[in-house]
C-alpha cells in the first residue's frame, strides 16, 4: 500500500513556501517523508500476525487493492473506501488512512470524527484553503477534486461510525535507534546505534513490511524528546498564555463541537497541522480560532504539544 503510494507521490515532495515566511523552517523530519518503501516481494506471501488473509506481494502495486487484515475491526467498507473509483483514478480512501480510519503518521486519522467535519475538510483542500508548507496536501487536493457529493458524503459517514484506537506508545529518550526516514515513519537502521533525539519526534513501528501493508493493528513506539510531555502538558492546559486546548476540543480532549479529538493521535500529523496553521498554509474560517492560539508557538512548543497530545489515552 505504501510501497506504491510513496513510488507515486516521492518525486513530487519538494518543500516550497506559500504563505508568510516561518520564521522556523518547516522541519524536515516532520514534512519530508515520502521516501519510497523497497517493494515487497512479488511471489512471496505476506499476512498479518493474527490475520487469516494471505496476499502475495505483487498484489499492493495494485493502488485500487486493499488488504483487509481484520474485517471485524470496522464495518463494511463502502466502494469509495474499499476499492476507489477506477474510471476517476481515484484512490480508496483506506489506501492511506486505512480501513479503520486510524491513519498514522502520513495521513490523518479519520476514525471518530464527525461526518460533517470530515466534509467539511475535503471541501477545504477543494478550496485551496487548505495547505501544507510543501507539496503534502497536493494528493488531498486532488481527491477532493474527484469526490462526488455523494462518495463525500458515505465515506465521510463510514469513517465517523469507526471508534478510534491508538496504537502508539509514547516515550521520552535523549538517545533514540539512527533510523532512516520512510514514509513519515522512523526504521531503524540494523547494527547502526544511538543517537541524540535531537529536537525530533520519532515514530517507529515495529515491523516495516506490516507497516508498508497497511496492517492497523502494528504498534507503534514514538520517542519524543525528554520532558516534552510535561511541557506540553502545561501548554496544553493554557500554561504560558496559550489557551487550554479543552477550551474547543473538550475536557478529555477527545474533540467537542466541530472541534476535533486530539488524544491519542500521531504527533507528527499534529506537529504539521499547528505548523500549517501558524504560518498560514491551513487558512479559512475552518481554523480562524486556532490561528491566534498558535501565533507564538515556537518549534519546541509544537514537538512538546504534539508529544503530550499523543500521549493522552483516547
Amino acid at each position: 500500500m505504501r510501497v506504491l503510494k510513496a513510488a507515486a507521490l516521492a518525486a513530487m515532495f519538494v518543500l516550497c513556501g506559500g504563505a508568510a515566511a516561518p520564521s522556523d523552517p518547516p522541519p524536515k523530519w516532520a514534512f519530508a517523508g515520502m521516501k519510497p518503501g523497497p517493494e515487497l516481494a512479488k511471489d512471496k506471501l505476506f499476512s498479518a500476525p493474527g490475520s487469516t488473509l494471505k496476499v502475495p506481494g505483487g498484489k499492493f502495486a495494485d493502488s485500487a487493492f486493499i488488504a483487509d487484515w481484520f474485517p471485524a475491526d470496522h464495518t463494511p467498507m463502502p466502494a469509495v473506501v474499499g476499492q476507489g473509483r477506477k474510471e476517476k483514478k481515484l484512490q480508496p480512501c483506506a489506501l492511506c488512512h486505512l480501513a479503520t480510519g486510524a491513519g498514522g503518521p502520513d495521513s490523518a486519522p479519520l476514525a471518530g470524527l464527525s461526518a460533517d467535519y470530515i466534509v467539511a475538510q475535503v471541501e477545504e483542500f477543494r478550496s485551496g484553503r487548505r495547505a501544507c508548507a510543501g507539496d503534502c496536501a497536493k494528493e488531498m487536493a486532488g481527491i477532493a477534486a474527484a469526490l462526488s457529493p455523494a462518495d463525500l458524503r458515505e465515506a465521510a459517514a463510514y469513517f465517523a461510525r469507526q471508534p478510534y484506537r491508538s496504537r502508539m506508545v509514547v516515550q521520552e529518550a535523549a538517545m533514540v535507534p539512527k533510523a532512516e526516514l520512510v514514509w513519515f515513519a522512523y526504521m531503524p537502521v540494523k547494527g547502526a546505534g544511538l543517537e541524540p533525539i535531537g529536537a525530533r519526534v520519532l515514530e517507529m513501528p515495529a515491523d516495516l513490511n506490516r507497516y508498508l501493508m497497511g496492517d492497523w493493528r502494528l504498534p507503534v513506539t514514538v520517542y519524543v524528546p525528554p520532558g516534552s510531555i510535561a511541557r506540553g502538558k502545561t501548554l496544553a492546559r493554557g500554561g504560558a498564555g496559550v489557551m487550554a486546548c479543552a477550551a474547543c476540543h473538550g475536557a478529555d480532549l477527545k474533540g467537542a463541537g466541530s472541534a476535533p479529538p486530539l488524544a491519542g493521535r500521531s504527533p507528527s500529523y499534529l506537529y504539521r497541522q499547528l505548523y500549517n496553521i501558524q504560518y498560514g498554509f491551513r487558512k479559512g474560517p475552518a481554523v480562524a480560532q486556532m490561528q491566534p492560539v498558535v501565533a507564538h508557538l515556537n518549534a519546541k512548543d509544537r514537538i512538546a504539544l504534539a508529544a503530550y497530545l499523543a500521549s493522552v489515552k483516547n
